[in-house]
């Protein structure tokens, strides 16, 4: 009895040598750093690249109003950071050696952050204006006086705009 005791012993023994084996693991461990360069950046997109008015009588027509323009701004800055669109006139409206000052030009306009307004040449004007990063949608819709004191002509004029968002 004593020896099937220690038969059993040894086996139970050899059994725990060869079984520990199996349950020992190595581990090891190692760190990644993740970095991610995120910059200010601005991007402006416009529903057309010219704006219209058509001829009509001063009289049935005392403003002219061409086809709203959609102005689609993106903007990734610091969270407190001031966005701004403005827009400059390079000049008066020109047709020749003609011209109607660019004072007559106005805007009206759509969507949050978007104001109304009336062109220069001078001066840039705020267009729209919003805090942080986003990417606000708006329309402006320009108008000019129709008078009958315009010489008759094809009137033309560049408006520059600027978004910036630092």
């Amino acid at each position: 009895m004593m020896k099937a005791v220690w038969s059993g012993a040894i086996a139970a023994a050899a059994l725990l040598v060869v079984s520990t084996s199996a349950f020992a693991q190595a581990t090891a461990s190692g760190t990644v750093n993740v970095n991610a360069n995120v910059a200010a950046r601005a991007s402006l997109a416009f529903s057309s690249n010219a704006i219209t008015f058509a001829d009509a009588d001063p009289v049935a027509t005392p403003v002219m109003t061409a086809t709203a323009l959609t102005i689609d701004v993106r903007a990734r800055t610091s969270n407190a950071a001031n966005v701004t669109l403005t827009v400059l006139a390079s000049g008066d409206l020109v047709s020749g050696s003609d011209s109607i000052g660019i004072a007559n030009l106005t805007w009206a306009a759509g969507g949050a952050g978007f104001q109304a307004g009336t062109s220069n040449s001078t001066t840039a004007q705020t267009v729209g204006s919003w805090t942080g990063s986003g990417s606000p949608s708006g329309t402006q819709t320009y108008s000019l006086p129709n008078s009958w004191a315009y010489n008759t002509g094809n009137y033309a004029v560049s408006l520059v705009y600027t978004l910036t968002a630092p």
